[in-house]
């Protein structure tokens, strides 16, 4: 009897030990920790490192992190964030305004002591975000203030309306000062990893296999429902789901759309996704030159193919026929129809634009895998076969993913398949990434009234103000119809049954992990 009592303890805490742990199946293992710039770097980071600022547990909220409170000036060149008292780094470091100055320092000036972008490290991120380094044409911020222990003041080079949003990216979680300084251009990398306040530590990194971390049980927040987690790159999602399937991992994150009902329809697992992603997929025409130069063109494109057909072939119950440049989940939306499927408008667009019997082009596809395109080159066989039937015969391209992303801005493609996940929840982060004066030339597209407009909106004071220059934004891009929205997807996740409170949000999986528990 004492032996089958010890036996059952034994089971029972191998049990435990197992709830205690979750397996989370990524694409693949980080880059970096330190402010990486994709996702499988970002999700597990940001359960170390913690911003300022975050989104709200499924939304697009922005919500108090490591900063409690913040006001702009009057013209919105100027915010004021007040921080979380009584936070320290992991290893001791306090947390305070000279630790949130050291880092965005870090980041912004190329001669801080731990920058070391000259020396390889990566902070483009940054640059995405706060239009590149100190001194560089269109950098936004200017310095940063310690105002007292607990305050920190950011001046920027001008207004901007949507800054929290900005330092909400997941990109900007702060590390600790002590940590940077003693790792120097290691820090973020397999033998140091990265420190921060949030709900988990990072514990090891084996390159080419996991990343572990541990609960932080002295976290000033919410401590965390499960005692550690692994991160393993697994970069098929077929693999992914079947070890999803094997009770081999918990999670496993991003899995192609072609597998929804395999996930929905099974005893054992679910399937997990935001409401909306901040994900667009659209198809550009470049303008500068003949055919689509001409609007009835661009007009005859737009109508000659069946979106929705479209979607549902290749995302099924995971996306949306895209209506306009900004997503759903932000503000400034017009909500207008799509384009309609009319092949015999299209054709009498081309013939009254002087093409009766249609014209050849090339349509260029994207050589990778993406949110946005999951399949491009099925995507644009499918495309290409509904311009065929209206007469505009497209012969399908591609090239290497970086010539790809140069090509498009020199205006060598006249057709050709792109898209934008959000760096953080803004409409200006679709909009001027796609269309201010700089980007607009992927479409050979100028239109300085247009430029005007979203310069007034990143400067603008109030939401109202905003919302409105927004919507009228989308009015010129539907009248002038530079490139098409095509698809809004969503990213589909699995979730054994064993775990709740997972939610990802409109910026996808990169948000902490603390809410989750596992059942044995």
């Amino acid at each position: 009897m004492k032996r089958l009592i010890a036996l059952l303890a034994a089971l029972a805490l191998v049990g435990t030990a197992a709830a205690q742990t979750l397996i989370v199946g990524q694409s693949g293992l980080p880059v970096t920790l330190d402010t990486g710039q994709d996702g499988n770097s970002l999700t597990p980071a940001i359960q170390v490192v913690e911003r300022l600022v975050g989104f709200a547990q499924g939304s697009a909220q922005v919500e108090p992190l490591l900063a409690t409170s913040w006001e702009p000036n009057d013209d919105s060149s100027v915010w004021t964030f007040h921080l979380r008292e009584g936070v320290s780094f992991t290893d001791g470091t306090p947390f305070n305004a000279e630790a949130v100055k050291f880092n965005f320092d870090r980041w912004n000036l190329r001669d801080h002591e731990y920058n070391f972008v000259d020396e390889g490290k990566d902070f483009t991120s940054f640059t995405y975000v706060f239009g590149g380094y100190h001194g560089d044409p269109g950098y936004q911020i200017e310095s940063v203030e310690v105002v007292d222990e607990y305050t920190v003041r950011f001046n920027l080079t001008g207004s901007i309306g949507f800054f929290p949003q900005q330092l909400a990216s997941a990109y900007f979680g702060l590390h600790s000062p002590a940590a940077v300084a003693a790792g120097g251009i290691e820090y973020g990398t397999p033998s140091v990893g990265v420190v921060g306040t949030g709900p988990f530590v990072f514990t090891e990194w084996i390159d080419g296999d996991r990343v572990v971390l541990t609960r932080n049980d002295d976290y000033w927040g919410q401590v965390a429902g499960v005692e550690r987690i692994v991160f393993r790159g697994i970069e098929s999602p077929t693999t992914r789901l079947a070890e999803l399937e094997a009770g081999s991992i918990d999670m496993a994150l991003n899995l192609s759309p072609e597998s929804y009902d395999i996930v929905a329809n099974s005893s054992d697992f679910r399937p997990v996704s935001a409401e909306s992603d901040l994900v667009i997929g659209y198809l550009g025409m470049h303008q500068a030159n003949s055919p689509f130069d001409d609007l009835r063109v661009r007009q005859a494109f737009a109508y000659a193919i069946d979106k929705e057909a479209v979607v549902d072939a290749f995302y099924g119950e995971l996306a949306s026929v895209a209506n306009e440049f900004v997503p759903p989940g932000l503000f400034g939306r017009l909500d207008q129809d799509p384009y309609p499927y009319d092949p015999e408008r299209a054709r009498e667009l081309l013939a009254e634009a002087g093409y009766p019997n249609g014209f050849d082009t090339q349509f260029w596809y994207m050589p990778v895998s993406r949110p946005y395109y999951p399949a491009p080159r099925d995507v644009a066989e499918a495309v290409a076969s509904y311009l065929a039937d209206v007469g505009i015969r497209a012969e399908l391209m591609t090239e290497d993913w970086g010539i790809y992303l140069e090509d498009y801005l020199q205006g060598k493609f006249p057709i050709y398949m792109l898209g934008w996940s959000a760096d953080f929840a803004d409409p200006d982060n679709f909009i001027s990434s796609f269309f201010n004066e700089a980007n607009a030339q992927g479409f050979g597209y100028d239109n300085p009234e247009l430029f005007t407009l979203i310069s007034d909106a990143q400067q603008a004071g109030s939401l109202a103000e905003r919302e409105l220059l927004y919507q009228q934004i989308a009015q010129v891009l539907h009248d002038d119809l530079p490139a098409l929205p095509f698809v809004n997807p969503r990213t589909l996740n699995g979730v054994r049954n064993n775990v709740d409170g997972f939610y990802p949000n409109a910026l996808g999986s990169t948000v902490p992990f603390n809410t989750i528990t596992k059942q044995e």
